[in-house]
């Protein structure tokens, strides 16, 4: 029995009918991968960690300073920060929670190393503007507002509020 070379072409499709047919299933699977990421992947890199993998003295910690309880908030944040060293947030907090406590040599270390985790981290240019603001250097605290004006693009709450310290600041010492 012959095999004419053209029956087994017709029953498996030709190559170019293959070709079409595995880039519609690459494609196919490909869009299915796409659709399966996990959340974290697609969202937006600003957006804090799910809740399942935050460090849970980071979050004690923003607890404490939401209690104003800077000792607490200081000691559960720096535990936090020895796990998690390129976390621009955490370096934050410590910044602001030294600064609350008093401590504004150790609140400068923070807010310049969430800076230099995240040159954009808007809270860390706000908070570090209003420390510079209770050491009296109001040209520091003013590149920091220009800093959030460029980062920002449009109106947002770090560059309201970095002003309006700045505002404050022009009035009390122009007494």
């Amino acid at each position: 029995m012959a095999i004419d070379p053209n029956s087994a072409r017709r029953s498996s499709g030709s190559p170019a009918t293959n070709d079409v047919s595995g880039a519609r299933i690459f494609v196919c699977l490909l869009g299915l991968g796409l659709a399966l990421l996990p959340g974290r992947i697609l969202a937006d890199p600003t957006d804090e960690a799910s809740k399942e993998q935050v460090d849970p003295e980071y979050m004690a910690g923003k607890a404490a300073i939401a209690t104003k309880d800077w000792n607490a908030a200081i000691r559960l944040l720096s535990s936090a920060a020895l796990r998690d060293t390129r976390n621009a947030d955490v370096e934050n907090y410590l910044g602001y929670a030294y600064r609350k406590s008093g401590d504004l040599e150790s609140a400068f270390v923070h807010y310049r190393r969430a800076m230099q985790l995240d040159p954009r981290h808007r809270g860390a240019h706000e908070y570090i503007g209003e420390a510079y603001l209770m050491v009296n250097d109001l040209s520091k605290a003013e590149e920091h507002l220009a800093a959030l004006e460029r980062i920002c693009l449009i109106p947002c709450e770090e560059y309201a509020d970095l002003k309006k310290a700045i505002t404050d600041y022009r009035t009390r010492t122009a007494k």
